[in-house]
């Protein structure tokens, strides 16, 4: 039922119908973007735990870049997904949040 909803919430942002997904629809959309960005961590840093690295990503992307993300996991993943995961890594606080997170310390 989840992967029904989540399926249909991604199909309405790939059609450009909502400016708005709503709190439910966030989390869906967030939780697709999860799969999406630990495959592609996981893919980019192999031997590194992708769990905080993906925490970290989600976390600094804008609502739109989740979206955009989150579409991957209907559409399958491609170049411009994986170039937009690691910019949003390159983003400071996103790399300061990785780096903190992978040697469990605060920075």
């Amino acid at each position: 039922m989840r992967a029904l909803a989540l399926l249909g919430v991604v199909g309405m942002a790939l059609a450009g119908c909502m400016q708005d997904i709503g709190a439910q629809g966030d989390v869906l959309a967030r939780t697709a973007a999860k799969g999406v960005v630990n495959n592609v961590v996981a893919a980019k840093l192999p031997g590194v735990d992708a769990t905080p690295v993906t925490d970290c990503i989600i976390d600094n992307a804008s609502g739109a870049e989740i979206l955009t993300i989150a579409e991957a996991a209907v559409v399958g993943v491609d170049d411009a997904t994986s170039e937009l995961i690691v910019d949003i890594l390159a983003r400071p606080e996103t790399a300061r949040c990785a780096a903190s997170g992978m040697l469990g310390v605060s920075l």
